[in-house]
């Protein structure tokens, strides 16, 4: 064998004993996704979306918070948010794509995200519910404890079940009665109304001016570190280990 041949033969074997083994592609786990939603407007949406995303946040998981209302409030509770706080990528779903930019481009999710939550637009219904449901793992419902918005809190979950058809697809739902007091009639009525329907009640959430000192510095309460805040903390603590049971 010529010296050639014999320096292509040892590179060759060279190559082949250290070629790596293939591996089977790693199995990325997808997202877990919360819709927040209620047909009503002013019953919080963007309150329980933004505080609900700060506390995942601040328990190191990586969040996306998707903007579906036009009045774009979570988006300006992010451009709040210092670089000092855990990051939380936000996604403006009521605008139009840039120049040269799909709408697939403009909706993608970062690779390795934990958690997906979606700030639904008030008078959500018919195709566009469906559309909304899509693929979710829970569904969050604020009400405000009153006897006006648990009708029309009837009627949103009449849609979620009947439209949606939400229980087929197996996705879990439940109702956070918002900024309430002592417990009062309209709350007392709230309670009764999702136990007949088999809803699940994931907490009352205190009327506190908390939520105000957070969202001004675009974070969350479970994020502040006054001592008033504790309660507060306690309460969206339960809220998510509520949606990590889904």
């Amino acid at each position: 064998m010529s010296f050639l041949k014999r320096v292509i033969s040892t590179v060759t074997e060279i190559g082949v004993a250290h070629a790596p083994e293939p591996h089977e592609p790693q199995q990325v786990s997808a997202p877990r996704r919360v819709l927040v939603v209620n047909s009503k407007g002013g019953c919080g949406k963007t309150t329980i979306s933004t505080n609900l995303t700060g506390c995942i946040a601040s328990r190191n998981h990586s969040v996306v918070l998707i903007d579906h209302d036009p009045q774009g409030s979570s988006i300006q509770w992010l451009a709040s948010r210092s670089d000092e706080h855990n990051e939380v990528y936000g996604i403006s779903a009521y605008s139009r794509p840039g120049a040269g930019k799909t709408r697939s481009f403009q909706m993608r999710i970062p690779e390795g995200t934990e958690y997906v939550v979606l700030d639904a637009p008030a008078g959500v219904c018919g195709a566009d519910l469906i559309q909304l449901v899509r693929g979710v793992d829970a569904i969050i419902i604020p009400v405000l404890p009153s006897p006006i918005d648990i009708h029309a809190c009837s009627h949103f979950i009449r849609d979620l079940l009947l439209v949606a058809k939400v229980r087929s697809r197996s996705i879990k739902i439940g109702v956070i009665a918002n900024r309430t007091r002592a417990a009062n009639k309209a709350y007392n009525s709230l309670i009764k109304f999702l136990k007949a329907l088999d809803i699940e009640f994931i907490g009352a959430l205190r009327d506190s001016q908390n939520y105000i000192h957070a969202a001004e510095d675009g974070l969350s309460v479970a994020e502040l570190h006054e001592p008033s805040a504790r309660k507060d903390k306690q309460q969206w603590n339960e809220i998510l280990d509520w949606i990590d049971r889904t």
